[in-house]
């Protein structure tokens, strides 16, 4: 599965700025279906996402998407996402995603996993790691 990263809906314009009143993710219907299945492959009950930003990649970050079979850590934000899906987000990620949206798409280059953040300054050519 490959990843694509976007500045938001319109590239051009400006994101708007997240504040502590944006939801801190969203996860489309279309995502929430891949994860679900992918979830329910692993046969363990309560499985949840850990979504995040580590170090790394071209422009200095690139995003984690992993499964998490245990509880969430203690400093950890607890998102129950539409669509049935839990998704958990350690407190350094939640500032740098807030306002997120994960969605799934398919297309010429394939298929995957497609994170429109408003935090993003910018990203790599390949599209797999962003600044901030």
């Amino acid at each position: 599965m490959l990843s694509e990263i976007t500045n938001g809906p319109e590239a051009d314009a400006p994101p708007p700025s997240p504040s502590d009143e944006t939801p801190a993710l969203r996860v489309t219907e279309r995502a929430a279906k891949v994860m679900r299945k992918q979830l329910e492959k692993r046969g363990t009950p309560g499985s949840a996402i850990r979504f995040g930003i580590r170090g790394g990649g071209c422009t200095g970050y690139s995003y984690m998407f992993q499964f998490e079979d245990g509880e969430p850590r203690r400093k950890d934000t607890v998102i129950e996402a539409a669509h049935g899906v839990r998704v958990y987000l350690d407190p350094k990620s939640l500032v740098l995603v807030r306002g997120t949206q994960i969605d799934f798409e398919t297309g010429i280059r394939g298929h995957g996993f497609r994170f429109d953040n408003p935090n993003v300054d910018s990203s790599c050519g390949c599209g797999e790691s962003v600044s901030f």
